[in-house]
């Protein structure tokens, strides 16, 4: 398991507004370390989003993605004091899930 990841969401009129920042190494190709051996690609596939049980983000990331990505989206529907979770899984299939309130 990863990290813990920084989420933080906020209702603006009637928008909410959700920032994430995952901490995560994203190597995007194959490569070799100091002795020799062959690494492969590690980074994040899926991310997804739900407000109370209902989806607000199903995204899918390629090799091409930053290490310790940083992603925003924002969705109608919200209320303050709802509970966002964002879960992602990586192509270790390793999984991080976070939570946090409207505020």
């Amino acid at each position: 398991m990863g990290e813990p990841m920084r989420v933080r969401a906020v209702q603006n009129d009637e928008w909410t507004e959700v920032r994430i920042l995952m901490k995560h190494v994203m190597l995007s190709r194959l490569t070799w370390d100091s002795a020799g051996k062959l690494v492969l690609a590690h980074f994040i596939q899926t991310v997804r989003g739900t407000c109370n049980g209902r989806q607000v983000l199903h995204v899918n990331f390629g090799g091409s993605v930053a290490r310790d990505p940083y992603f925003s989206f924002r969705f109608k529907g919200g209320k303050t004091g709802d509970k966002i979770v964002i879960t992602w899984v990586d192509t270790e299939n390793d999984t991080r899930t976070d939570e946090a309130l409207i505020s």
